[in-house]
């Protein structure tokens, strides 16, 4: 039987409040993902317990950072299962979230979840984020970007930060060894118009894992050059 008891433990020690119906969101979202998980690959992670602390906690660290109070938009660049956007939205209703996924299956099932959830103020869209940056609807755009796709800190960097509108923020949620990788990424953050501002180590609540949180500020425009297209970002990093 589905359950959300580590999720409720792991609130506590966020200093997060669930009201019942983030609960029955939560409890809601699980079951859609364990559901439709066995359909088509979302997620690798399916225990009750892995879901709240890998998933729903994880998403929920970003809390920690103070960026996200008042009426701020938010992009979810490679979101997967909706992670981190959707726990952020069901915390934070003033968010308004764009889901940004390059498989249309995921898409479909974000916009069940978003369908189910009654939830406003978000979309799921599919596309690839060098192509969708370029579009003016979308680039520089942004109070906020945020990723946990699996990526180096420069090739993030380089489909995220074009993006935010100056003085937004992007959010790379990364592992606990980055200092090399932050060191590596800096002159490719600072070509994109980005400046480092914070690294917050987190442990996960409920758990030993220990993520960390890269916050880089949006201090000038992107050049129009970036980002580059044919997979360069991944295959040839600033």
């Amino acid at each position: 039987m589905t359950n959300i008891d580590i999720l409720l433990k792991g609130t506590q020690d966020l200093n997060l409040k669930l009201t019942e119906e983030d609960k029955a969101r939560f409890l809601n979202y699980k079951e859609l993902l364990k559901e439709w998980n066995e359909k088509i690959n979302i997620t690798t992670i399916t225990q009750d317990s892995e879901i709240d602390i890998k998933h729903f906690l994880d998403s929920l660290t970003c809390l920690s950072l103070d960026l996200f109070e008042g009426n701020k938009t938010l992009i979810d660049i490679g979101t997967g299962g909706g992670f981190p956007g959707i726990p952020l939205k069901i915390m934070k209703d003033n968010l308004n979230i764009t889901l940004l996924d390059s498989l249309n299956k995921r898409i479909n099932f974000l916009n069940e979840v978003i369908k189910v959830l009654d939830l406003k103020g978000i979309k799921a869209i599919h596309g690839r984020a060098e192509e969708l940056s370029r579009q003016t609807e979308y680039r520089e755009n942004f109070s906020i970007a945020i990723s946990r796709a699996v990526a180096s800190l420069d090739t993030l960097s380089e489909y995220c930060l074009p993006f935010v509108k100056v003085g937004g923020h992007f959010i790379a949620m990364k592992g606990p060894d980055i200092e090399e990788e932050l060191n590596s990424s800096r002159n490719a953050i600072k070509l994109l118009g980005g400046n480092v501002v914070e690294t917050k180590i987190i442990t996960l609540p409920e758990s030993d894992i220990v993520h960390s949180l890269i916050v880089i500020e949006k201090i000038r425009q992107t050049s129009q050059k970036y980002p580059r297209g044919g997979g360069k970002p991944r295959k040839n990093p600033l």
